[in-house]
């Protein structure tokens, strides 16, 4: 984030989101999920709880899985934040894949949280066993109950046997 200051004042907060920069003139406090949904229209980006209990606001600062709704705009430096839209330019990513494949959405609200938290885990354990995605999801509730297959598609992109 750069942060243009006259007299102490803000006036603009340049924000990497998709690889795309974005001005936007709000407060230090605004949470990152409002920035998106509200100000720049980037609608992935689910809001569950607006405490960081639920994941379905979960967003990457820099490779890292993040609860946007307890980010303020203000903490963010220079990292790049990535949304469910640019985890891959036309839903193609391998979790995208596996997920369609083994049909894991149902009502589908909390998925954009449930990917993006995998991704993270994957894009750092490239295999990783039952209790690395136990751990790593337990935080991405699925009102659904989906989890079944959420380790499955999780198991299924680790492997790379998506179609």
């Amino acid at each position: 984030m750069i942060i243009n200051l006259i007299n102490g004042c803000i006036l603009m907060i340049k924000l990497n989101i998709n690889n795309k920069v974005h001005e936007v003139d709000v407060p230090n406090d605004m949470p990152l999920l409002w920035v998106l949904r509200d100000i720049l229209d980037i609608k992935g980006t689910k809001f569950g709880c607006g405490k960081g209990l639920c994941g379905a606001c979960t967003v990457h600062l820099d490779g890292k899985a993040v609860r946007s709704c307890t980010t303020s705009v203000g903490s963010i430096k220079s990292e790049k934040i990535t949304t469910i839209e640019g985890l891959s330019k036309n839903g193609d990513h391998a979790l995208q894949q596996a997920w369609s494949e083994l049909n894991v959405s149902q009502c589908g609200y909390c998925q954009p949280g449930q990917i993006m938290t995998a991704a993270a885990l994957l894009s750092n354990k490239t295999k990783p066993s039952d209790k690395d995605i136990d751990d790593a999801m337990s935080g991405n509730i699925c009102r659904c109950g989906t989890y079944v297959r959420i380790k499955a598609a999780i198991k299924m992109a680790a492997k790379g046997v998506v179609s």
